[in-house]
């Protein structure tokens, strides 16, 4: 059971992240229950939570590991650990942080899901395109896969930020930071003919200015998207696992594996940093192998 005097400082702690930082529900939730189990643990030990060392913090961790605790989840763990004794030595209750020293497990980086080339030509030629929706749906897919644009940069696009005359579109990603990207005329012609054969009629007169509307006349959801993919990846008979971004994975693996620059792909995909536009050179590298095992003599 967690201390009493432990359980009023998370509650404190828990709203002061709340009226600080706007976390959600669910992130104070896990902060709460790391926090709360590791008091349990600490009083068993005769300890409480102010008064934990680096010693107990390690002794926790490894005794969860040993547990069969995920690295992912311990970082996680020590991640609430470090933001509480943080707050506590910021309120002036705590001198020294006992997470202070003690290293987050390594976690090995998940390479993005990628499909290939042929399997994208026939995830592309799925929707049926005499239907307003399918045709919606092909314009979406080929705009996702030729700009690279997350899922919430796709369904929110205004009708503004397109520029078919000079082949762009301008999005806002994260951090509200603005960027233009290259459409290529497939998704031009595309998106010209959803404009003017589909758009119309799912408008239903309507005054929204979202470029994808849903058979409501509404703007489309990340949610219904996702859907629209995965019966679409279905009936293309695409089998593997897909994420909703999986179209803008492959977008950036299909530029590096044709010789793209790291940093041209970077600008297009809006990282703010290239360490994170470096994970698709190990996807585009182990093609590459896979290639070369496949057809090289001695491979």
């Amino acid at each position: 059971m967690v201390h009493d005097e432990d359980q009023a400082a998370i509650d404190r702690f828990l709203d002061a992240l709340w009226s600080e930082r706007g976390l959600g529900r669910h992130t104070l939730a896990a902060y709460g229950s790391d926090l709360r189990v590791f008091s349990v643990w600490l009083r068993h030990r005769g300890g409480r939570l102010e008064r934990a060392s680096r010693v107990d913090v390690l002794g926790y961790l490894a005794e969860r590991v040993e547990q069969g605790a995920r690295p992912r989840s311990t970082a996680r763990m020590l991640s609430s650990f470090r933001r509480y004794y943080r707050w506590l030595v910021r309120e002036g209750r705590l001198k020294n942080d006992p997470t202070a020293n003690v290293d987050s497990p390594r976690l090995g980086r998940p390479l993005p899901h990628a499909l290939t080339e042929e399997q994208v030509e026939r995830l592309l030629a799925a929707p049926d395109v005499d239907a307003p929706l399918g045709l919606r749906d092909r314009a979406m897919l080929e705009l996702m896969y030729a700009a690279g644009l997350r899922v919430s940069e796709l369904v929110e696009l205004q009708l503004q930020a397109l520029n078919l005359r000079q082949g762009v579109v301008r999005t806002i990603g994260k951090g509200s930071k603005e960027r233009l990207v290259p459409m290529g005329e497939e998704a031009m012609d595309w998106i010209e003919r959803y404009l003017g054969e589909a758009r119309p009629g799912l408008a239903r007169g309507g005054k929204s200015e979202h470029v994808f509307l849903t058979a409501r006349g509404a703007g489309m959801t990340r949610q219904a998207f996702w859907y629209r993919v995965k019966a679409h990846a279905l009936e293309a008979g695409i089998h593997q696992p897909l994420s909703p971004h999986s179209l803008r994975h492959s977008f950036a693996t299909h530029l590096l594996n044709h010789g793209a620059d790291l940093r041209v792909v970077q600008l297009l995909l809006g990282h703010s940093d290239l360490s994170t536009t470096q994970i698709y050179t190990h996807v585009a590298r182990q093609r590459l192998q896979d290639l070369h095992a496949r057809h090289h003599p001695r491979g």
